[in-house]
């Protein structure tokens, strides 16, 4: 990873959107702050395509689909995606009947997480979820030690189960999909843009194990600062590290991308 200040502004002015995680990349310490916020909303004013790509649950995505400065949005780790056209729109990977069989298996890797790991918690935004089991280990319990979250991976797997770590949850799910996956069928058939012919020209902004697919896919890659604190968990890092943590991190990105679109030096 580089120092994202020696990132060439040539390139950067050649970008055409960003994709980004939320919790701990554009948040910080749980709260989205009025700097963050506004960054979201200064790269949509100069021209950019902006689209979360979280591990939140649907009912998070309504909302950020209806009231953010954004373009759509991914959810639940690659579930489905939303936006708005007038009025809001979703498109789920899985049908119906596959999103209910998944729940119904989920029910008993919920029941072994609990019995087996003391002190995990199911995620308070459990019940806005139409496809995925979110294992709190830090947002609303005691934060758990890292053999812990390991056994929770290791639970789902076992249960035939995908599981991906973020830095609140563990999060798992029955079906192919993932982030990379969903933004690419997303970014087809929403956008008409072929994400592989043009990768280069795309930002993803994170921070997490669970981008670590996004970071091995994109040239231009961001982790902000504290995606040090976990690289040890991921198999692809970002080409370029932010100097700021968390929101801080991401609004000295889009600082440099719209100053870069700008002709500053």
């Amino acid at each position: 990873m580089k120092p994202f200040s020696d990132c060439p502004k040539a390139g950067l002015a050649e970008i055409r959107g960003v994709f980004t995680d939320i919790d701990d990349t554009v948040s910080s310490d749980g709260r989205l702050t009025a700097d963050a916020y506004g960054a979201l909303e200064a790269l949509k004013k100069a021209g950019l395509l902006v689209i979360p790509v979280t591990g939140r649950p649907a009912g998070w995505c309504d909302h950020i689909a209806r009231f953010w400065p954004v373009d759509a949005v991914v959810g639940e780790n690659g579930a489905f995606w939303m936006w708005l056209d007038g009025r809001l729109k979703s498109r789920f990977v899985q049908s119906d009947a596959e999103r209910a069989e998944g729940r119904r298996r989920l029910d008993a890797v919920r029941a072994d997480v609990l019995r087996e790991v003391p002190g995990a918690g199911i995620a308070s935004d459990q019940a806005f979820r139409y496809a995925d089991l979110a294992v709190d280990f830090c947002e609303d319990v005691p934060r758990l030690p890292r053999a812990d979250i390991d056994r929770i991976v290791a639970i789902f797997e076992r249960h035939g189960a995908q599981a991906k770590v973020s830095s609140i949850h563990v999060n798992g799910w029955f079906g192919s999909y993932d982030k990379l996956s969903t933004t690419k069928a997303m970014m087809r058939e929403l956008f008409a843009v072929d994400l592989d012919r043009e990768r280069e020209r795309w930002i993803f902004c994170g921070d997490s194990p669970n981008d670590s697919p996004m970071f091995g896919y994109f040239p231009n890659a961001i982790g902000v600062a504290n995606v040090r604190d976990l690289t040890d968990a991921m198999p692809h890092l970002p080409a370029w590290i932010t100097e700021a943590r968390s929101g801080a991190g991401f609004v000295e990105m889009a600082r440099a991308l719209i100053g870069a679109r700008r002709g500053e030096r």
